[in-house]
């Protein structure tokens, strides 16, 4: 039995169809998770990490254990350990946390992947960049407007396909050879706000057009849902980002064995979102 935290998300819900697929017994645990989240006939469970006691029936019999935490765990505290306490007690053998490039770079914290480290099964982290995903957040205003407003549109960052985080994940969590090893997750090549938005116009088939927000207009869009000091610690990021986070990682082609998919194959397979 492999357990999958987050298991509705971006990464969670193809990691437990890949693990699925590939033969496995999975449960897969979110909030709120239903039937119709998971494939049929797969276990699900709704639990959430802020309360390891509710994990118990989820984590009985499990020998891996994929964690991917939420941004409500980290408000809470993001102590990782009670539950890490549980997966333990029901004899997890294996963890794979989803973690982040900025865990490397001295950016976010390392209390998470510390906290694994220190719990005794056999552990894997993934560091993935930015996600081929964020761009949903241009969804409405290309399905308004065929138009993307964002800041720094030369900046190129290599942001990676969730799908392929979910494979190297699935790789992780069944097979040996991982135990110990930290994966920088990136996709094949450094794209820029404006490349994003001439590959989601080029999967519409239809023309979008960028527009360049100043500084100050992006601060003032994310002021209305981020606290001022993530605002600005996320702008100074995607302006001047350093160079451990422009650099392509190997580390998806070594586990896969193939290239990391490009952004313009996740625009393709996602034309819909922007329809």
């Amino acid at each position: 039995m492999i357990v999958v935290t987050g298991a509705t998300g971006n990464v969670g819900r193809p990691l437990v169809r890949a693990l699925v697929e590939a033969g496995e017994q999975v449960t897969a645990v979110s909030r709120r998770v239903s039937a119709g989240d998971v494939p049929a006939g797969t276990r699900h469970h709704q639990a959430d990490l802020t309360d390891p006691d509710r994990l118990k029936p989820a984590l009985a019999g499990a020998k891996a254990l994929f964690l991917l935490t939420s941004g409500d765990f980290m408000a809470a505290g993001g102590d990782l350990g009670p539950v890490l306490d549980v997966a333990g007690e029901s004899g997890v053998r294996r963890v794979v946390l989803l973690s982040s490039q900025g865990v490397g770079t001295g950016d976010h914290p390392s209390a998470l992947e510390d906290a694994v480290r220190a719990s005794g099964p056999e552990w894997t982290m993934l560091r993935p960049g930015g996600f081929h995903s964020n761009a949903l957040h241009w969804a409405d205003m290309v399905r308004a407007r065929r138009e993307v407003a964002a800041p720094f549109g030369d900046v190129a960052l290599p942001t990676v396909d969730p799908a392929d985080i979910a494979e190297v994940a699935a790789h992780a969590l069944r097979e040996p050879g991982h135990d110990g090893e930290v994966y920088e997750l990136t996709g094949p090549a450094p794209v820029s706000p404006r490349q994003q938005t001439a590959a989601i116009g080029d999967a519409l088939g239809e023309t979008v057009n960028f527009l360049e927000l100043t500084r100050a207009q992006a601060r003032e869009h994310m002021l209305h849902a981020m606290p001022e000091p993530v605002v600005e610690s996320t702008l100074d990021l995607l302006g001047t980002p350093p160079a451990a986070l422009r650099a392509v990682s190997p580390d998806v082609e070594r586990v896969l064995g193939r290239p990391a998919r490009t952004f313009a194959e996740w625009a393709g397979r996602n034309a819909g979102a922007f329809k």
